[in-house]
């Protein structure tokens, strides 16, 4: 028994790989979900409003900036365990 434990103890690399994988997937998820709420949202208000469709298209690019950014922290996050 205590054999087994000293040996799963020991032997994190695999933990460490799934957690790496599990935070990037995370990270991953919410940006795309942000990404395509955002990105139909701002279809519609263009479909809508043409005359307003260059200022809606500046703020979604400003938008789309900051989610990104979201999933780059998250790749980095990974990196740091």
């Amino acid at each position: 028994m205590l054999g087994l434990l000293a040996q799963a103890a020991s032997d994190f690399s695999g933990l460490e790989t799934i957690g790496k994988g599990l935070i990037i997937g995370l990270a991953a998820i919410g940006p795309g979900i942000g990404l395509g709420i955002l990105i139909g949202k701002s279809v519609e208000a263009m479909a809508r409003q043409p005359e307003y469709a260059n200022q809606v298209r500046t703020t979604m690019f400003i938008g789309i900036g900051l989610i990104e950014a979201l999933a780059l922290f998250g790749i980095a996050f990974s990196f740091i365990i």
